[in-house]
This record gives C-alpha cells, structure tokens and sequence, in this order.
C-alpha cells in the first residue's frame, strides 16, 4: 500500500518519470536507513551502550533472555531518563540493540523488566525492527513528495505537459498530495500496532509467562502519564513499549500502539492456557 502510494505522488510529480524517480530515491532511501538506522535510532533516544562491568545485572537478564529467544546477544544501552521506557533497534538480530531507561529500571520489578526486555527481544526475533525502519523511510519520503508536490503546485511546475495536465490535473494532483500522506501515516501506525500485539505474544512465550509483560505494561502506562519524555523526536514514538509521549486521547488510527487495557487482556487470556 505504501508503495502504491508512492507511485501515485512520484507520477503526479513528472509522470512516468516521476514515479521512476521517485522508485530510485526510495531505493537509497531505504539502503540508508537499512544501515544506519540502529545507530540513528540510538543517538536521537541519546542511549549509551554499556559495559557488562558497567551493568552487571542488566547484560546477566539480557543474555539469559536472549539465550531462550535463540538470538545472539545484542548491544545494552542506558537512556537517562525518568521517563520508564524501553525500545530494541537494529536491521537484523546480528546487528541488535535493547536500551532501556533508567526510569523503568526504577519502577519495575526484576520480573517485569524482564517481560519488557522478552518484548524487546521478540522484536528482533520477528524482524519488527527492520520493518519499522522500512514503514518509517517509505512513509516519510511519501510526506516529502507530497510537500513538493504542493511546492510545485504554487509555481504551476507539476509533471507532465501543461495540456495534460490543465487544472482538474493540477487540483487532483494536490487532492492526492493532501491525502496521500495522511494514508500513509495510518497504515505505518496500523503496521506498529499490529506489530505490538505480535511482540507482546512472542515476548510472553519467550519469557514463558505472560503476567510480568501485563503488570509491566500498566505500571508503564501510569508511569508515562506522569513523567512523559520532554524532549525527543515524536517520529520514533513507534521504536518504544509504550508511546514515551504520553498520546492519550489521539484517534486510535494515528497511535502508533495499542491501547494498553487491550495489550493487558491479551496477555491475561495467554494465561489461562498453555502457551
């Protein structure tokens, strides 16, 4: 969908040369993010990696977790900040990071962080990092063709000759520039949301109890409503457990997670059956 998409805006760009060009800029689009987007991610959450002499506890529960996920051991990194929270990047589980903050260290018990850390863990396993990565360049480029779409659309510039296109081109040009990134920002929250849900379930049967994950996830939710993340780029919302930001009240269509109460009752009904 997403790659329809961006077809549409590049061929109302320049036509048939737009929608090439735009299919060459989402290729090195998406081989940059592809290689650098765990580092990105980690700078602009401003994680540092620790040692496992720096964190004995912390790389002990990692290694342990990632040992019954069957995945080699990632990067641990600390973000400084009350704000509890916990996020895994990385384009494959050879290349993997899992930061958490030092606010959900502080909350949580050694049991409920380690239902956090199984969720981060089942990320990496399910590959929801790369996607993520992968959503995130497609549907951001799609928001910067529509801009230029509009941009050219101040100066009479869109694609194609001036007959073809005529003013029904030009205004069902801009109808798709405004739309099209509107699509697009609700089928990359529908992909994180479904996403969660999945992360949630692998995480309760890597950790093999589903409990710690649902106490984690409310005491987190009751924990970012009252010290939310101040400073950081909304953009990467989706990467954490819980939106850092604290969006209560957004449309369920533009979340990029699940609402908490329906994480929580999932993980309860894994309960009451063998998983």
């Amino acid at each position: 969908a997403l790659t329809g998409l961006f077809l549409v805006l590049g061929t109302a760009l320049g036509g048939m040369s737009g929608a090439i060009v735009a299919l060459v800029f989402a290729a090195a689009l998406n081989f940059g993010t592809y290689w650098f987007s765990d580092r990105l991610a980690l700078r602009m959450a401003g994680a540092k990696e620790v040692t496992a002499e720096e964190a004995p506890e912390l790389h002990a529960q990692v290694a342990h977790l990632a040992m019954l996920a069957r995945l080699p051991m990632p990067k641990v990194c600390i973000i400084d900040t009350e704000t509890p929270n916990a996020f895994a990047t990385g384009r494959n589980p050879e290349h993997a990071a899992v930061a958490v903050t030092t606010g959900i260290q502080n909350l949580l018990t050694k049991d409920e962080l380690a239902g956090v850390i199984a969720h981060e863990l089942a990320h990496i396993r399910n590959r929801d990092t790369l996607i993520a990565t992968i959503v995130g360049a497609v549907a951001g480029a799609i928001t910067w063709i529509a801009h230029m779409i509009q941009f050219s659309a101040l100066f009479g510039g869109l694609g194609g000759n001036d007959e073809e296109q005529g003013a029904g081109g030009m205004v069902g040009a801009l109808f798709v520039a405004i739309l099209a990134p509107i699509a697009a920002a609700m089928i990359q929250m529908a992909i994180s949301r479904s996403r969660e849900f999945q992360a949630d379930a692998t995480g309760a049967r890597i950790l093999g109890d589903p409990l710690p994950l649902a106490r984690a996830l409310e005491k987190l939710h009751e924990g970012v409503a009252r010290r939310p993340l101040t400073r950081g780029n909304p953009a990467t919302a989706h990467f954490y457990i819980v939106n850092p930001f604290n969006a209560a009240g957004v449309s369920k269509l533009f979340s990029t997670h699940p609402p908490v109460e329906q994480r929580v009752a999932r993980l309860q009904e894994m309960a009451l059956r063998p998983i």
